[in-house]
């Protein structure tokens, strides 16, 4: 109950935060967008339909489609983000954005949507739209989330250059880039692991420092020396990036002239079973 009180608390936050990037900083310098918003930023400025109404309806229509392909908690994880986000849309916009340096607009309004999809991904949700396009492609092909989504909006956005013009198209195009390589960063930063491989006399004494000062399980493999050929114990050990900071520590403090590999990895399943 604690992590889902925790991650639908972030999921507002995000949907705040995409609320004010849209409502702020796009719309008052006619900035597209893309996916299911770019859509809404369409239908606002031909139409004058409301962007809550249209992003309700039409991410409504790919939720459903995210039941067939995503898991269950993050389709309804999703639909919290998307009610929030149209309850977000719907307040009352009092100082937004206006400038005749749109780069400005089109920057900012990225890094929030970064920021704000970040946040929402790290809850398990999605904005729905071209995100839960990108959660199918990541969960099925591998290609990061902030990637697979900029393709996908593309899609709407080089096409709007009709409606909103061709500065303001290209304009859309750049805050899409920035938004996904924050997104990329963030969750890279955030949700990131780190892969750690010890090559030591010590290795034993190190597993037991690692295990006991930071409470998760170690790997250990059984490696051998192409020229001594001689057995050795190689130890396995995936971190947080949180845990990082003390893991380079308590390897030396056991053995300063341990020879350590380290790596980023970006995803993480069943990390319980390296205790083995």
């Amino acid at each position: 109950m604690k992590v889902i009180f925790k991650n639908g608390l972030q999921i507002i936050v995000g949907a705040l935060v995409y609320a004010l990037a849209i409502n702020y900083f796009l719309i008052p310098n006619r900035i597209g967008e893309g996916g299911v918003t770019g859509l809404t930023a369409l239908g606002y400025y031909t139409l004058r339909i409301s962007p809550a109404l249209t992003n309700i309806v039409l991410n409504g229509i790919l939720i459903l489609i995210g039941f067939k392909f995503l898991k269950r908690e993050t389709v309804f994880y999703s639909l919290w983000a998307v009610l929030w986000i149209s309850l977000f849309l719907r307040v009352p916009v009092f100082l937004p954005y206006h400038t005749t340096q749109t780069v400005i607009a089109a920057i900012t309004g990225g890094v929030l949507m970064g920021i704000s999809m970040g946040l929402i991904f790290r809850a398990k949700g999605t904005i729905a739209g071209s995100t839960i396009l990108a959660k199918i492609v990541n969960r099925y092909f591998g290609i990061r989330n902030g990637s697979a989504m900029l393709f996908f909006d593309l899609i709407v956005a080089i096409p709007s250059g009709l409606v909103i013009g061709f500065q303001n198209m290209l304009l859309t195009v750049l805050e899409l880039y920035v938004s996904a390589v924050v997104l990329n960063k963030y969750l890279d930063v955030f949700g990131a692991k780190r892969s750690v491989l010890v090559f030591s006399p010590k290795n034993q004494a190190i597993g037991e420092a690692l295990s006991t000062q930071l409470g998760q399980g170690v790997t250990m493999l059984k490696a051998t020396g192409f020229y001594s050929k001689k057995d050795m114990d190689a130890l396995f050990y995936v971190c947080s990036n949180r845990d990082w900071t003390a893991v380079m520590p308590i390897i030396m403090s056991v053995d300063p002239d341990a020879l350590v590999v380290t790596d980023q990895i970006r995803s993480v399943r069943g990390i319980h079973l390296l205790d083995l």
